[in-house]
């Protein structure tokens, strides 16, 4: 699992060839159908990734030039922007991911070396400007699963899998609304801790299953609970 936001760019050239293929078997009805998300549809998630993409451009921008620029104009503008593009045709979706992705891509090949040790303010808050690239395969992949069409946590490459796995474990260790846990992957020997383990269940399965459990995106069905009960129930992933 590497860190390295330019090694990083190819997994993320990666997992939006496989968004555009997704998208162009979406029809006008398939586009206008529900996501997995509640409230928007197929359209709303394909909107908000093409804004995404932007809102990383303007942060890549930042960390390069020293300037102060928002990651949005607001929140409310973000808002209104997704609102805007969600009922657009499908070649219309294409084209602004196709262009959005190439406007990234330009801004990663444009930083210097320096400039990815920048802090830049996200709406998670501050981030290390070479944590972005990651921040952009993360959004793909799993807002990919979003859509609710053919694409599954499973299809996620090994390596994403497991860095959301661990990224969400950690985050949730520090959380006091985290239920305790033991998260561990089939065949493999370390486990992930939430809590005090001393009488946390063990939560067995593929790491992408794991992950997706823990950010919504899944009921665990794959995953085996020891001793016998049910799976906890993880806090909603922020």
């Amino acid at each position: 699992m590497t860190s390295d936001p330019l090694r990083l760019t190819g997994e993320v050239d990666d997992a939006t060839a496989r968004l555009l293929r997704t998208t162009a078997g979406l029809d006008e009805s398939s586009l206008a159908a529900a996501s997995l998300l509640p409230g928007w549809t197929r359209g709303h998630v394909l909107a908000h990734l093409a804004r995404n993409a932007d809102g990383f451009v303007n942060l890549l921008t930042a960390a390069r030039t020293g300037e102060t620029i928002p990651m949005y104009a607001s929140p409310a503008a973000r808002s209104s922007d997704i609102e805007a593009g969600a009922s657009r045709p499908q070649a219309a979706h294409l084209d602004d991911l196709r262009r959005t992705a190439d406007r990234f891509a330009e801004a990663v090949a444009a930083m210097p070396a320096e400039a990815w040790g920048a802090t830049v303010d996200t709406r998670r808050g501050p981030w290390s400007a070479a944590y972005l690239v990651w921040g952009r395969l993360r959004e793909v992949e799993v807002h990919h699963v979003d859509l609710a069409v053919e694409y599954r946590p499973a299809d996620w490459p090994e390596a994403f899998g497991h860095r959301l796995l661990r990224e969400v474990a950690t985050g949730l260790a520090g959380r006091s609304d985290a239920p305790p846990m033991v998260l561990r992957c089939d065949g493999r020997q370390h486990d992930l801790v939430v809590g005090d383990r001393t009488a946390a269940p063990t939560v067995t399965g593929a790491a992408p299953d794991l992950a997706a459990w823990l950010i919504g995106r899944s009921p665990g069905a794959a995953l085996t609970v020891s001793p016998d009960g049910p799976l906890p129930t993880p806090p909603e992933w922020i």
